[in-house]
């Protein structure tokens, strides 16, 4: 009895010993700039999962969209950087309905916003559907 109690004391002043001085090693590294040093006893980063190398994480889920461009997914039907295709911009009065640059003030497809169609002889003004 008097062996174990004894060896369990030993195993408490070890572990009490390294609860101090791991987190003091730690400061005594970033203190002297000597960071690199700390890398040693960090685990190493994850590689990034980009679009560029693994196309298929921009098809899953909470994903902006299901296209790769500059190493983003984008939806090239909605995005207005990447318009129909990586790197086609829009102008600033511009939105990007169905992969197309438009201007949802005037058109009478997309009047205000993209799908909104005005009535047969109806015009689009300030993107409302006959406006006067």
């Amino acid at each position: 009895m008097k062996s174990s109690n004894i060896l369990l004391q030993f195993l408490a002043t070890i572990l009490f010993f390294l609860a101090i001085s791991v987190p003091q090693l730690h400061a005594n590294i970033e203190a002297t700039g000597r960071r690199f040093l700390l890398q040693a006893y960090s685990t190493p980063p994850r590689a990034a999962m980009t679009c560029n190398k693994y196309p298929i994480v921009c098809r899953g889920k909470g994903s902006p969209g299901p296209n790769c461009c500059n190493k983003q997914c984008v939806n090239v039907l909605t995005d207005k950087l990447n318009c129909g295709k990586c790197g086609k911009k829009c102008k600033y009065s511009e939105m990007c309905c169905q992969g197309a640059c438009v201007n949802p003030s005037v058109n009478e497809k997309h009047c205000g916003k993209c799908n909104n169609k005005c009535k047969k002889g109806g015009s689009c003004v300030y993107g409302l559907c006959s406006y006067a």
